[in-house]
């Protein structure tokens, strides 16, 4: 077969898929905000999602996606739930089927069962408004009229397309009406790529008893001793009221060495650095290292929303680089 001939076949079948995205879209409606409100309301049970063939591999990506972004769920293996499986499904729980058909033998087992159970919601999706989990579902979303890529409309391609399309839609509209950020987000992904972007300051700061502060009036004998001790390089310098008002770092005591030949007994308020940079502890730590490339410093001050002239920890090059954030 000729390379254009292979491209132009890719190309129809992305085509078909394209199309049947596009009625998908224009499909959605009140059935669309029926399921939603059925979904956000499950407080207290679990979302079940089952599917059979090619909608059984669907459902496990909804189920994925929904956990991911703050929807706790989990698939129901269809056939599993036929031999003893079935009591996983408990009252106030919210059920999910999928099926192109609606008369998958498998499933109609899990209809009848939540059907005995008024505490039970079926969400039904499917593409025949006469089949059984149309008719028996508490919110049904009909798949509009798919035509199949490839010969003779009997592979599941632009079907699936469209159903995996529908789970991340209403997953996303679960997200944002939860208020679900990168931040959450960033706790169910612990050991991705992506949660290593989504650090933030607050995750990789030095904080506690481990922050080297002094107070303003120390004369810099003691500053040079608590700043070898410490071995961060750097000292917070603050007022009685705890209240951040300088900073001194290894680099700044060659300056001050030179400034002021006798500075040992010298208050350290009198050869610090005043207002020292400091970031909002939610704030990405790619960012502070951003900031901390262009400024040319090695450590920021940290603080909270509420108080930005005390400072709750310090955060240090070094400890983003080892977080592999570049």
């Amino acid at each position: 077969m000729k390379k254009k001939k292979i491209q132009n076949i890719a190309k129809d079948v992305i085509q078909f898929e394209i199309e049947a995205l596009k009625n998908l879209k224009k499909n959605l409606g009140n059935s669309f905000s029926e399921i939603l409100k059925i979904i956000l309301s499950c407080k207290d049970g679990k979302v079940i999602i089952s599917g059979v063939g090619k909608s059984g591999i669907i459902g496990k990506k909804w189920a994925a996606t929904f956990s991911s972004t703050g929807t706790p769920a989990f698939f129901l293996d269809a056939s599993g739930a036929s031999h003893g499986d079935m009591g996983q499904i408990t009252s106030k729980d919210v059920v999910i089927l999928i099926s192109n058909s609606g008369e998958s033998d498998e499933l109609k087992n899990i209809i009848q069962y939540t059907s005995r159970n008024k505490d039970i919601k079926l969400i039904g999706v499917t593409s025949s408004k006469d089949s059984v989990l149309y008719k028996n579902s508490d919110a049904a979303f009909l798949m509009p009229n798919i035509k199949e890529a490839g010969p003779e409309n009997i592979v599941p391609t632009s079907s699936t397309t469209a159903q995996l399309a529908l789970g991340d839609a209403i997953a996303i509209a679960c997200m944002k009406n939860k208020n679900f950020t990168k931040f959450d987000f960033k706790k169910f992904h612990p050991g991705g790529s992506l949660s290593v972007k989504l650090k933030t300051v607050g995750d990789l700061m030095i904080k506690g008893n481990k922050v080297p502060k002094i107070n303003e009036n120390i004369i810099m004998k003691k500053a040079i001793k608590i700043i070898d001790n410490k071995k961060l390089g750097v000292l917070i310098v603050t007022r009685k009221n705890g209240y951040t008002c300088g900073i001194i770092t290894d680099g700044d005591l060659k300056r001050i060495a030179q400034k002021h030949p006798n500075f040992e007994n010298i208050e350290v308020r009198k050869v610090m650095k005043t207002n020292p940079i400091s970031v909002e502890e939610n704030t990405l730590a790619a960012s502070a290292l951003s900031m901390m490339n262009l400024k040319k410093i090695t450590s920021l001050c940290v603080h909270n929303r509420k108080l930005k002239k005390k400072t709750i920890g310090l955060l240090h090059m070094h400890d983003i680089l080892r977080s592999n954030i570049n």
